[in-house]
C-alpha cells in the first residue's frame, strides 16, 4: 500500500510540476508572438489557440496539488467562528460534497473524452485539434481532487486547521 501512496504523490507533483512547466512555455509563447508583431511580422496562427488549451491544461494539472497543500479557493469566514464540534461536521459535509462533486465532473468528463474519441471530432479554431486533447487532463485530474477531499474527509488532514492569518503568512 505504501508504494501506492508513494506513486500516487508522484503523479501529483509531477502533475504540479508539469503544470508549471506549461505555464512557462505559455509565456514564452506570448513574448515570441509580441515580438513578431512588434516586427511588423505575422505571428504564427496557432498562437491563440495553443495558448487557449494550455491554460485549461496548467489549471487542471495544478487542481489536486493545490488542494492538498491547501492552495485552491476555499471560504472559512463562517467556520473560524464556529465553535469545535460544529466546525467538525460543517467541514465533513464540505468534504463529501466537494469529493461527490468532482467525482461526477470526473465521471462526465471521461464521457466527453471517450465521446470525442470514438467520434473523431474536432475543434476548429485557428488550427484543427482533435477535441479529445480538451479533455485529456480533466478525467484524471479530477478524480485526484476527489481523492484530496477523501483524504480531508477520512481525517488524513484539515482543511481548515491552520487561520487566515497562518495561511497567508501574516
Amino acid at each position: 500500500m505504501g508504494a501506492l501512496f508513494r506513486a500516487y504523490n508522484y503523479l501529483l507533483h509531477g502533475l504540479a510540476v508539469l503544470s508549471g512547466i506549461l505555464i512557462f512555455f505559455v509565456f514564452v509563447l506570448i513574448v515570441v508572438d509580441v515580438t513578431i508583431r512588434t516586427l511588423g511580422m505575422i505571428p504564427p496562427p496557432f498562437t491563440l489557440s495553443v495558448v487557449e488549451y494550455v491554460l485549461l491544461w496548467f489549471t487542471m494539472l495544478a487542481a489536486p496539488w493545490l488542494v492538498r497543500i491547501k492552495g485552491h479557493v476555499f471560504i472559512d469566514a463562517v467556520t473560524q467562528f464556529l465553535p469545535g464540534p460544529v466546525k467538525l461536521v460543517v467541514a465533513k459535509i464540505v468534504y463529501a460534497g466537494s469529493a461527490i462533486a468532482t467525482a461526477i465532473y470526473a465521471t462526465r468528463s471521461f464521457e466527453l473524452l471517450q465521446t470525442s474519441w470514438i467520434e473523431n471530432k474536432v475543434d476548429v479554431r485557428s488550427i484543427d485539434m482533435p477535441q479529445w486533447t480538451l479533455f485529456a487532463p480533466m478525467p484524471l485530474c479530477f478524480a485526484m481532487v476527489s481523492i484530496e477531499f477523501i483524504r480531508y474527509l477520512v481525517g488524513i488532514d484539515d482543511m481548515y486547521s491552520q487561520t487566515v492569518e497562518e495561511r497567508e503568512g501574516v
